[in-house]
């Protein structure tokens, strides 16, 4: 075999079934679709889950739990993980992101947590901050400002 003409290994490659060409080809009277009811029948494809008219499971299932559609979420990055950014600089979404701190779509909010010691002189702007790590960044001398 050439890199010019690649071919499909030997063997890997099948004739498709050709069926109802007669009783010789072994496929021949009902097509390989077995003996009458809905399967054998043409457009007997049904719905996603359906179960021959019983109850689908889906649907016998109670529900359970609920899905707040307004609530916010937000991408954590405790304060001691801020050492890993340049002293003096400042600290947002955008710079947490090329640190590789946060990842995920940019729709998503940041939020500082206390965990840790903060660095010294930090001018933080993210959208949420706990009240322990606000208290850390302040006494180590830094700004907290929140975007919205």
């Amino acid at each position: 075999m050439n890199i010019q003409d690649p071919k499909p290994a030997r063997g890997a490659v099948h004739r498709p079934k050709r069926v109802g060409r007669g009783p010789g080809s072994g496929h021949g009277k009902t097509a390989c679709a077995g003996n009458k009811g809905q399967r054998a029948r043409t457009g007997d494809r049904s719905l996603r889950g359906f179960e021959g008219g019983q109850m689908p499971l889906h649907r016998r299932i109670p529900k359970r739990g609920f899905h707040n559609k307004f609530r916010v979420e937000y991408q954590v990055v405790n304060v001691d993980d801020l050492a890993r950014l340049h002293k003096g600089a400042e600290v947002t979404p955008e710079s947490l992101r090329q640190a590789g701190l946060i990842r995920g779509p940019l729709g998503l909010g940041v939020k500082i947590l206390g965990d840790g010691d903060a660095p010294a002189g930090l001018k933080v702007r993210v959208h949420k901050v706990s009240r322990q790590a606000r208290e850390k960044i302040e006494k180590g001398g830094g700004t907290v400002e929140l975007i919205t």
